[in-house]
């Protein structure tokens, strides 16, 4: 015999449905835009961001929107038709979107000023890195994505391994001298320093900079050769945005192979690293990217 509770959901049941009440709940979460509530375990997910995309991905999260992005490695699969293709990095395309009819959009650093416009459409997860407190923010998305998926376990251990990884990276760092962090692009090159876009390597990692006065701009201090053999680093740090982005007209390698470069500290020692571009540059602050990029710090100094 049915209970009366049982009878009471099936009487229940299609009022539910004609008022639209959300029976999943929600979850307290804190993002760029601070802490607030967002609908528990949203099924139909787009997402702007690619360093979001590289958490979700990971722990195996599905997505039915994405960017229309030559995206490669272990998001090439999003470049399939099996995903909804919702605008670029920047720009939303709102039709696209809305006809997805989803849960939940995320966005990033790239696309965070369509917040309140995308927040009509559906709720908005805001995974913004801050720079100021980079892997501060690292931890903050990474366990707004496990609470809202139910996959907190999983984000707390891969937290926890990230934190061995980047304590035994300091201990290392301590004792390799100075390092300067460049980009490249369209034959130009730039360099980052403490509090920048990519300041994690010293801030995070503790590489000393070779030159602390770099203005922390979100392009960088454009720079010259000449500047880069006077600052002399021990180290030279190296992302090839052009490769990121898939346009390898000037690839960074070649670039750098001059004489001034070649006369430096770095160069002669055989201390230039090539960071993975797509993962420095595109999915910085994703969990599994984070991952990676000290994992290939530690091979680069040197020990397994």
């Amino acid at each position: 015999m049915t209970g009366k509770s049982g009878l009471l959901s099936a009487l229940l049941a299609p009022l539910l449905l004609v008022v639209g009440l959300d029976l999943a709940g929600a979850a307290t979460i804190t993002d760029a835009q601070g802490t607030r509530e967002l609908p528990d375990s949203p099924k139909t997910v787009v997402v702007f961001d690619l360093a979001a995309l590289d958490t979700l991905d990971a722990l195996g999260v599905e997505v039915k929107g994405v960017p229309d992005w030559a995206m490669s490695g272990e998001l090439g699969k999003y470049r399939g038709d099996a995903y909804a293709k919702v605008g670029s990095l920047f720009e939303p395309d709102f039709e696209a979107v809305a006809a997805l009819e989803p849960d939940l959009i995320v966005v990033g650093s790239r696309s965070q000023k369509h917040f309140a416009a995308l927040s009509e459409i559906a709720p908005v997860l805001d995974l913004t890195a801050d720079n100021n407190d980079f892997r501060g923010s690292v931890k903050r998305n990474a366990e707004a994505i496990g609470k809202l998926f139910g996959k907190e376990a999983e984000v707390a251990e891969r937290l926890r391994k990230l934190d061995v990884t980047t304590a035994r990276l300091r201990e290392m760092t301590a004792s390799q001298g100075r390092g300067l962090v460049v980009l490249t692009t369209g034959g130009k090159i730039s360099a980052y320093g403490p509090g920048s876009r990519f300041s994690e390597v010293h801030d995070l990692y503790g590489l000393a900079p070779a030159d602390p006065t770099i203005e922390a701009t979100t392009h960088g201090q454009v720079i010259s050769w000449e500047y880069i053999l006077k600052v002399n680093p021990d180290w030279l740090i190296v992302i090839d945005r052009d490769a990121a982005i898939g346009r390898a007209e000037t690839p960074a390698r070649a670039l750098l192979d001059n004489e001034l470069v070649n006369r430096t500290r770095a160069a002669t020692a055989g201390h230039i690293i090539y960071l993975n571009p797509v993962g420095m540059y595109l999915t910085s602050s994703g969990l599994r990217a984070e991952q990676a990029i000290a994992d290939g710090f530690i091979a680069a100094f040197g020990q397994p």
